[in-house]
């Protein structure tokens, strides 16, 4: 079932979506060559405490997965799409790296992403993290009320169609509100004018996941978490957490 959110609600989200954001901006400017994934982890979990908030992914355990997720951020370097789990890997010049991160406020969660290499990126790694992003404000633009859920959908995968890009196979956003994944499911790719008709109130986190190689298809790392994408070549992930207003879209999850 959708749940839209009141104007009350929304303020506590943006509180969450404000701790999301100062932990994806710590982890980003500690991110450096010699730097480990688990340290990584242990400042976004610093910066969540500190702010009153708890993790939403800590201990989170959907039915896919064998165990429950074992860090406050999701980690994926390179050829992992999503879910990275942060490990003792230490960050290498080059390396490109997706950080999720989510936090919840009185009930109310926040859900983002970004996308960066570790220092000066490869021509190509810079266009596939530009596009993403590029994807996802083209989805958040297109979430008005009186439009439909395939409106945000054609936006995103039109972008990562027309740049050659895979998209993560069965994978895109979700509704967000007293659980971290609610629904709506959001697909990254469908068909202008079909599904939900968006009205105010709704809480959505638009999340573009592309691969460069061209191919949608992924495999799992033995850890049952980690998406792999099947062709090895590299990925970007870009999300943010947003509200559907009379005035338009409104981004919950910036700092």
């Amino acid at each position: 079932m959708v749940e839209l959110k009141t104007p009350a609600e929304l303020e506590l989200m943006r509180e969450a979506g404000k701790v999301v954001a100062a932990a994806l901006a710590a982890t980003k400017e500690a991110a450096a060559p010699g730097v480990s994934l688990r340290e990584l982890d242990t400042i976004a979990a610093e910066v969540i405490a500190s702010r009153g908030a708890k993790s939403s992914f800590l201990h989170y355990h959907p039915h896919f997965a064998p165990t429950p997720f074992p860090g406050v951020i999701c980690a994926s370097v390179n050829d992992l799409v999503v879910h990275g789990i942060p490990d003792d890997y230490k960050l290498e010049e080059g390396d490109l790296l997706s950080i999720d991160c989510g936090a919840h406020v009185a009930g109310f969660h926040g859900d983002a992403a970004i996308s960066f290499t570790i220092g000066e990126p490869a021509r190509e790694d810079a266009r596939l993290i530009e596009h993403t992003r590029e994807a996802l404000y083209a989805g958040i633009a297109a979430a008005r009320v009186g439009n439909r859920l395939g409106d945000v959908s054609h936006a995103i995968g039109k972008i990562g169609r027309e740049h050659g890009y895979g998209l993560l196979m069965g994978y895109g956003g979700h509704g967000v509100g007293r659980k971290m994944h609610e629904e709506p499911h959001v697909p990254n790719e469908g068909k202008a004018g079909r599904g939900l008709k968006l009205r105010a109130g709704l809480v959505i986190a638009i999340e573009p996941m592309f691969i460069a190689g061209g191919r949608d298809t992924f495999t799992t790392d033995p850890d049952g978490w980690g998406l792999r994408s099947s062709d090895r070549s590299r990925a970007a992930h870009w999300e943010h957490t947003i509200a559907v207003t009379p005035q338009g879209p409104v981004i919950l999850t910036e700092p």
